[in-house]
């Protein structure tokens, strides 16, 4: 248990994604069989373990220290795990557990029996080991590390290609025994046994204006980035499935989408919400992500619907390896004559020159399209994000100057740091509202900077979080990127924004000189959110 607690602590205080990598790969090839499975299982979202509520570690942590005691140690520390962690008065000497001992306690014990079971473990391990421990029973390891990386680290311990890993993945069950053998050679390479397997998608560049000039027009096609989320649609012998880019499957949060499937292979699309004949802007598609089941209402409400990009297979037959204009042609074919209701086929969009296109790009023919894609027409659908073949030319973020408001302390290595803002703009009547919260786009020298204002500037605390003085005379003025506004019963502004992200610190500017809700209920105005 130790060897994975500190992994975990190595993943939490290493920023670069390399590095990350590395520490897991090496992780893997030092550690037996099964724990660096069920290692891996945590990175990567699929080991399932008996959730404890924090409200039951709370209760937990009651019978064992002074609760005026815990409340000021959890403040200062600000996150429950590593206070509990620290704080845990152990009644023995501890041990280091295997990681497949602590994971196997915890799946054998009932729901009733899971809290106990969780205060005998912390029992017999060490402050670190602790910490590990409640990150893997609240499901949190907030790590920074992803499941695509830890299948990158899992293909370099193995010396073969991430896609390999990625396309047997979800034929394959923890600790994965099989697939360690097959990568450190005492095995054949397992045979991936799940039907509706997942492929590892393709991705596009970001591309600018002035680099589209060394391009030759001709060469590409052009479609439109719309605004939901990037999926891969799998019907293999009567099985269905709904993946994210990543390879999570998310049917189980849109079964309408999938009743719909009347073909046999594997579509490369974005998922959608219909509203009024169009698509309905991100905020509706929010309404059904990360659900594990869906009501009825929700499935009228909000109706989920796939626009194709790409076919990738056509009943058994492979085609990433042919060009992108054959692979179209076979798409189309399969989506003419289908009910568009649930399927629809993305439309081209005619052009001649790069300048044709940027006039079509910026007055596009629904608010809810974020840029343009540009795929060559002779390009393999080749996984991850080979440069040249795909573009993404994004529409430049809207901006707005608002006034920091609140800060909350952050989490991991932010711990200790005033690093979530919410910021706000001025109403008619003078007072400033909240419109949107962010924790990055700044530098850490310029979460220094913020941190030190924060402590400098509170005029109030709850807990965590510290109101900050915000009058037209004296504040912080934020800079703040945003890709699109809702409308939003939820928000007191009315207002809620998409990817907000801190571009700027205008410490050149008067909190007074802030924008206006007015700004923000115009803009909603313009694009038809």
């Amino acid at each position: 248990m130790k060897a994975f607690a500190r992994l975990l602590d190595q993943l939490i205080l290493t920023p670069s994604r390399n590095e990350k990598v590395a520490l897991v790969r090496r992780y893997l090839g030092t550690t037996p069989d099964p724990d660096r499975g069920y290692a891996l299982a945590a990175l990567t979202g699929d080991l399932h373990l008996p959730a404890v509520k924090p409200a039951v570690l709370r209760a937990l942590v009651a019978e064992r220290v002074d609760e005026v005691l815990f409340r000021l140690s959890y403040d200062y520390v600000g996150d429950l795990a590593e206070t509990i962690s620290l704080i845990w008065e152990a009644a023995g000497a501890s041990e280091d557990l295997p990681l497949s001992v602590v994971v196997e306690r915890l799946t054998s014990a009932s729901r009733g029996a899971a809290a106990a079971v969780v205060g005998d473990l912390l029992d017999r391990l060490d402050p670190s080991s602790r910490y590990a421990l409640l990150k893997l029973v609240t499901g949190n390891l907030r790590t920074g590390f992803s499941a695509r990386l830890a299948k990158v680290a899992l293909a370099e311990h193995g010396g073969v290609p991430v896609t390999e890993i990625e396309e047997l993945w979800h034929g394959l069950v923890a600790p994965y025994g099989a697939l360690f053998a097959w990568l450190d050679g005492r095995a054949s390479k397992p045979v991936n046994l799940a039907r509706g397997p997942f492929r590892p998608v393709m991705l596009a560049t970001p591309v600018s204006e002035s680099e589209l000039a060394a391009l030759d027009p001709a060469a590409f096609a052009a479609e439109w980035k719309w605004d939901g989320i990037r999926v891969q649609v799998v019907s293999d012998r009567g099985v269905r499935r709904l993946y994210s880019r990543s390879g999570d499957d998310i049917s189980a949060a849109f079964p309408d989408a999938l009743d719909a499937i009347e073909f046999e292979g594997s579509i490369d699309g974005e998922l959608l919400v219909r509203h009024e004949g169009g698509v309905a802007p991100f905020a509706a598609l929010q309404q059904r992500l990360n659900r594990k089941t869906v009501g009825k209402a929700t499935l009228a409400d909000y109706p989920a619907f796939i626009r194709a990009y790409d076919l990738l297979v056509d009943a058994d037959d492979d085609l990433r390896h042919l060009p992108f204009r054959d692979r179209r042609a076979r798409l189309e074919s399969i989506i003419t004559g289908k009910s568009p209701d649930r399927l629809d086929l993305s439309p081209l969009i005619p052009f001649e020159a790069w300048d044709e296109l940027a006039t079509r790009r910026e007055a596009p023919p629904s608010p809810v399209i974020e840029g343009v894609m540009l795929k060559r027409w002779d390009s393999a659908y080749l996984a991850g994000r080979p440069k040249g073949p795909w573009f993404k030319w994004k529409r430049d973020p809207f901006v707005i100057d608002a006034v920091l408001m609140y800060a909350q302390r952050g989490h991991g290595r932010r711990s200790s740091f005033y690093s979530d803002y919410t910021f706000g703009v001025w109403t008619g009547e003078g007072a400033l509202t909240p419109v949107g919260k962010a924790y990055f786009g700044f530098t850490d020298e310029e979460l220094l900077q913020i941190d030190r204002y924060v402590r400098d500037n509170t005029v109030e605390r709850f807990g965590p979080v510290r109101a900050v003085r915000a009058e037209p005379g004296h504040g912080l003025v934020l800079e703040v990127a945003f890709e699109g506004l809702n409308r939003s019963r939820r928000h007191k502004s009315g207002v809620a924004m998409r990817f907000p992200r801190i571009s700027r610190l205008r410490w050149d500017k008067r909190p007074a000189e802030a924008d206006r809700l007015e700004a923000l209920e115009s803009l909603l105005e313009t694009t038809g959110a």
